[in-house]
């Protein structure tokens, strides 16, 4: 059974080679983003995720609310492994699909297939289960003879449709995913849809990160809302939203009246 557990995971990145004073006005002034702070080095950093603890089960369905800036995105590539933890400690049990990070593990100047299997590989598949669905990858991804070519002469489009293929090609016990699908024009999108709402009913725990309401709606039962790094509420779908939803709309009333 899959499982994930996040305990006080912070995490911190320095900015180099920036006015400190400029910088930090900026930053403050979008009211997005992680904390500001100085290292021991006098550089910026932004603390992306600040003490994050949390639980998921398997059959899980849960959403991350919080606007652009709350650290969803971050706390994917931390459960993905992309990013580690400055501190905390992180346990997930089950193969995890990404569907975000679309070319990581691949290569701009290999093939179609050879990138097959270097993300396959990054995705943590043997070579002879990567070949076994070889075939299958390329069916999907449409991409016929292209895939004898390198990975750069490859449209945006393209290198999309290519990733997705391959990610969702593995039956993972964890599937996190990132806003929108973003695999191509809108025949292959209907397509990729009908490929994830399948994926989406077989895996053991879903993490989304996403606005659209009604896909939220849709997929999970459960929900965390985070603001500058932070877990403000977790709990069912339905209150969580709606404490969101009413302290956006203070927010945005009392943005007004300083104007």
């Amino acid at each position: 059974m899959a499982f994930i557990r996040l305990d006080h995971v912070s995490v911190i990145f320095a900015i180099y080679g920036a006015s400190s004073r400029s910088l930090k006005t900026r930053i403050i002034s979008a009211g997005t983003g992680g904390r500001i702070g100085m290292d021991a080095g006098n550089h910026i950093t932004v603390q992306a995720l600040d003490d994050v603890s949390m639980a998921f089960e398997h059959g899980d369905r849960v959403a991350l609310i919080g606007h652009n800036g709350a650290g969803k995105t971050t706390l994917l590539r931390v459960l993905s492994g992309i990013y580690e933890p400055a501190s905390g400690r992180v346990v997930v049990d089950g193969q995890v699909a990404s569907l975000f990070d679309a070319t990581l593990g691949m290569d701009y100047e290999s093939t179609g297939y050879e990138n097959i299997l270097l993300r396959g590989l990054y995705l943590g598949l043997t070579r002879a289960k990567i070949r076994a669905r070889v075939d299958e990858i390329a069916d999907f991804s449409e991409l016929g003879s292209f895939l004898d070519m390198p990975l750069h002469s490859y449209s945006a489009g393209m290198q999309a449709r290519l990733s997705f293929a391959i990610s969702t090609c593995i039956e993972p016990g964890i599937l996190l995913l990132d806003e929108g699908i973003g695999a191509g024009d809108r025949a292959f999108l209907e397509k990729a849809r009908k490929r994830v709402a399948a994926l989406i009913g077989r895996v053991g725990i879903l993490v989304l990160a996403s606005h659209d309401e009604e896909l939220i709606r849709q997929v999970c039962s459960k929900a965390v809302l985070m603001e500058r790094g932070r877990v403000i509420m977790t709990g069912p779908l339905g209150p969580v939203r709606m404490h969101y939803n009413q302290t956006a709309g203070r927010k945005v009333s009392g943005e007004q009246s300083r104007r």
